[in-house]
């Protein structure tokens, strides 16, 4: 019999039948009929069951055809249906016999001029960046200095000796736990998950690393479903996606919180954070010895200034000052480095060994200058009018308080004040020789 047509024979002639017998005859014909066919439309009025069943129309510009599709077959799409999709449906031909209508069951669904896969990649894409998972502000940063990095990878694949060889060239002092999972076909995508969620709730882990080498789409599939995205996104752990090569991009790509190339990529940038983390221990500790000569220099000219300065009344006071400004200056510096130690808790014996020796060095130049401080306010001091007058020397000035330096600045009865060391006496000028002097 030629598919498509009418079966008379299963029809017995003058028969009376009820509309459910007729029915019968009519389904059992077009199964026997059609018992597998191809069928080309667009989705109208689809609706996803509660049940899990899906029900649609097929139709193009002249016909249509309803269609369900049972739960166990719509269990395997890789993609969403949608109303106004362009698909290519496989099924049979039946009859819904409460209704008498003639449906399609369909078993398999492919859209058209567009693979499943494909599909179902842009799909999941759109619906994960729709939640803002694949924004900057949410990903977080590779730590400075990792201690211990988690794989998840194919024990026996490229990626791990990939991995595993990088980090051994750049002698990388790091502790590797691997994780063996499934990458590449049924329930490889399960065992990821189960890889991420162990290795990120370790305490010990300080990254994780989760890939494999290249390949097909349906090779690197696992790294497109959507279980594996949320698992990289709940995992407390940074998350590099090291999957395929250059050219190829997976939802674990764009959910992950740094996207490598390829495994060997990943493993460098791990260690490309230890060197940039050295690198800027080193800068710090330049720039404190900076801020120490920068406040030294500027304590000796403050120094410079006071001692060319002829108004010694002031000196201890400004000597004192110009000491607090060392002490705060002292201070400052230990809270920097203070601080800078809190930011960089993980830092290891090197972090601490340049730390102590940047401070050796500003307390040593500190004391230098301190000293130097010292030594000039005793010569100062040596030097003061004040410490003169210790001596037994008195020092004479007008009733205005104008030094008298020479015998022409005062006449006979002039009003003068001695000052002694302590005491002052007011005199009145007598006499005056300009030939006396004292030899």
């Amino acid at each position: 019999m030629t598919s498509g047509a009418v079966r008379t024979d299963l029809v017995i002639p003058d028969r009376v039948y009820t509309v459910s017998e007729l029915t019968q005859v009519i389904r059992l014909d077009l199964e026997q009929g059609f018992p597998r066919v191809w069928v080309e439309g667009e989705i109208s009025n689809f609706k996803l069951h509660s049940s899990g069943h899906r029900y649609f129309t097929l139709k193009d510009k002249d016909a249509q055809l309803q269609a369900v599709m049972w739960r166990s077959d719509g269990a395997k799409l890789k993609f969403d249906v949608k109303d106004g999709q362009q698909i290519v449906c496989r099924g049979r031909i039946s009859v819904y016999v409460a209704r008498g209508q003639y449906q399609m069951i369909v078993d398999a669904i492919e859209p058209k001029g567009k693979g499943a896969l494909q599909l179902a990649f842009e799909q999941l894409k759109e619906k994960l960046r729709a939640e803002g998972l694949f924004e900057t502000a949410r990903k977080r940063a590779l730590p400075l200095r990792p201690k211990t990095i988690g794989v998840v990878t194919s024990p026996k694949g490229a990626a791990l000796h990939d991995i595993l060889q990088t980090l051994e060239r750049r002698k990388a002092r790091v502790r590797v736990l691997i994780y063996p999972a499934q990458v590449q076909g049924e329930g490889a995508a399960g065992q990821i998950v189960e890889g991420i969620d162990h290795l990120a709730n370790r305490p010990e882990v300080d990254v994780l690393i989760v890939g494999r080498g290249g390949g097909s789409i349906e090779d690197l599939w696992a790294f497109n479903e959507e279980k594996v995205a949320r698992a990289i996104v709940r995992s407390p752990k940074p998350v590099i996606s090291a999957v395929g090569h250059e050219v190829d991009f997976t939802i674990a790509d764009f959910v992950a919180d740094i996207r490598a190339s390829t495994p060997t990529a990943a493993a460098e940038m791990v260690v490309a954070t230890g060197e940039a983390f050295a690198e800027r221990i080193e800068n710090l500790a330049r720039r404190v010895q900076q801020s120490a000569r920068i406040a030294v220099q500027k304590l000796r000219h403050e120094v410079t200034a006071l001692a060319q300065n002829r108004i010694f009344e002031n000196l201890r006071s400004r000597l004192l000052q110009a000491a607090q400004r060392v002490d705060d200056l002292e201070q400052r510096a230990r809270e920097a480095i203070r601080g800078e130690k809190d930011k960089l808790s993980a830092a290891r014996a090197r972090a601490d060994k340049v730390e102590a020796r940047a401070f050796s060095l500003f307390r040593l130049a500190l004391s230098k200058r301190v000293a130097a401080v010292d030594t000039l306010s005793a010569e100062l001091h040596g030097r003061s009018p004040l410490a003169i007058l210790q001596k037994g020397y008195a020092l004479v000035r007008t009733a205005d308080g104008r030094p008298v330096t020479t015998i022409e600045a005062v006449k006979v009865n002039d009003k003068v004040r001695v000052s002694f060391h302590r005491g002052e006496m007011r005199c009145r000028v007598e006499d005056i020789d300009p030939s006396k002097s004292i030899e």
